[in-house]
């Protein structure tokens, strides 16, 4: 199969088969990326969430659009790109059409509570596996629960804390706080 097809379809499963955004998308993402078609290794990977995290957009458009270059440049960026985007495209055009008329009935809402459920799940999946990448010694732990406390219990916002966190770590490593890791 054509290589851009097989990033397209590969990135439009992804899309159209995962609930709840970008968070919910990173265990899918690093199975077909990593483990089934090798376009990137289990660090590359972690790097493109960070970044993606990083960048305007959606994190799991932004990781598409990376793991596309990596493997066929531009024209490989723009089929995953697309193939990440057009599920999510088709099913809202479909649910805008006919969501008005059932929103409010209980089968619905309890379908919507269920998938609601399930997407916590994944992410909180998704968060242990970078976690267990990531933190990698005693520095980055001291980031991480840093981080947390300050995302959980102070009004700074979400980018400041990531450069704050990236500077951290920058200054760890130069004065030798840091251990192990990249």
């Amino acid at each position: 199969m054509n290589e851009l097809l097989k990033l397209f379809m590969a990135f439009a499963r992804i899309g159209a088969f995962t609930f709840g955004g970008g968070y919910a998308m990173l265990p899918m993402l690093q199975k077909e990326v990593v483990e089934k078609n090798h376009w990137a290794t289990e660090d590359e990977i972690m790097d493109y969430f960070a970044i993606g995290q990083c960048t305007p957009g959606i994190i799991a458009v932004n990781t598409a659009t990376f793991v596309g270059y990596k493997t066929k440049g531009i024209p490989g960026a723009i089929a995953a790109t697309l193939g990440m985007i057009a599920p999510s495209i088709i099913i809202i055009t479909v649910i805008a059409a006919f969501l008005k008329n059932f929103a409010d009935l209980p089968i619905v809402k309890h379908a919507f509570n269920g998938i609601r459920a399930c997407v916590c799940v994944l992410i909180l999946n998704a968060v242990t596996k970078l976690a267990q990448k990531s933190v990698v010694d005693k520095a980055c732990l001291g980031i991480c629960v840093v981080v947390l406390l300050l995302s959980l219990f102070s009004p700074l916002s979400p980018a400041l804390i990531i450069i704050l966190a990236g500077a951290a770590g920058v200054l760890f490593k130069r004065t030798g706080i840091a251990g192990g890791g990249k």
